[in-house]
């Protein structure tokens, strides 16, 4: 079943509006270097991944200037996992070591190859900008591709809509997909129905298409 992360989360309503819904993961939005509407503060993050509940996955989505930077960041919010952007082989090795979670490396699917960040990070994340939350898509054969060569999980975003996840998650079949202003109604703030709906597509997709996969049920 293909898990779903609604990200850049704002305000405790829409994260207890994401995790109604059924969502897998939440992702808090902490010390980036461009101008959000989902950023917020790390009290702020630790704030609301405290109210998350067991079984729900708390990730911390930043672009800090240094991996200490990243690793003080994770002490402070104590994420379940750590989702960085723009950090190379071997600072993605120190985080990994430096932190109780997961390390989730975010890849520009047009411009750099995931397969030298493949043996350090526990999954990875095929956008299509270097800072997510861009709302453009990119090529979902293409990312079908590389997502076939990869030992680690991958999660699919850049672009995705409850209109168009269940083409993407057919298409590419990922271990989660990541949405963030896919379901807005305003910058930073989540439109409870799209998220739903998102939600409910995403794993009715993941759903059909294991039943295809495992053909007709015998009949007795």
């Amino acid at each position: 079943m293909t898990r779903v992360k609604i990200c850049g989360l704002t305000r405790e309503d829409d994260l207890h509006a994401a995790i109604s819904a059924g969502a897998d993961a939440i992702g808090l939005l902490v010390d980036v270097p461009v101008d959000s509407p989902r950023e917020i503060d790390p009290l702020r993050a630790a704030e609301l991944a405290r109210v998350v509940p067991p079984f729900v996955t708390t990730v911390l989505v930043t672009m800090p200037e240094t991996p200490e930077r990243a690793v003080e960041l994770a002490d402070t919010i104590d994420p379940d996992a750590v989702q960085v952007h723009g950090m190379g082989v071997g600072d993605l090795a120190y985080l990994s070591s430096s932190i109780d979670g997961n390390v989730i490396r975010a890849i520009d699917a047009s411009t750099e190859n995931p397969d030298r960040y493949d043996a350090v990070a526990d999954a990875l994340l095929l956008d299509s900008g270097t800072t997510g939350g861009t709302g453009e898509t990119h090529d979902w054969e293409r990312a079908q591709e590389v997502a076939s060569t990869l030992e680690s999980p991958v999660i699919l975003a850049g672009g995705l809509t409850p209109e168009n996840v269940e083409a993407a998650v057919t298409t590419v079949e990922p271990f989660a997909v990541d949405v963030a202003s896919g379901v807005e109604s305003n910058g930073g703030q989540k439109d409870h129905t799209a998220v739903e709906s998102f939600i409910v597509d995403a794993k009715a997709a993941s759903e059909e298409g294991r039943k295809t996969k495992s053909g007709p049920a015998l009949q007795r």
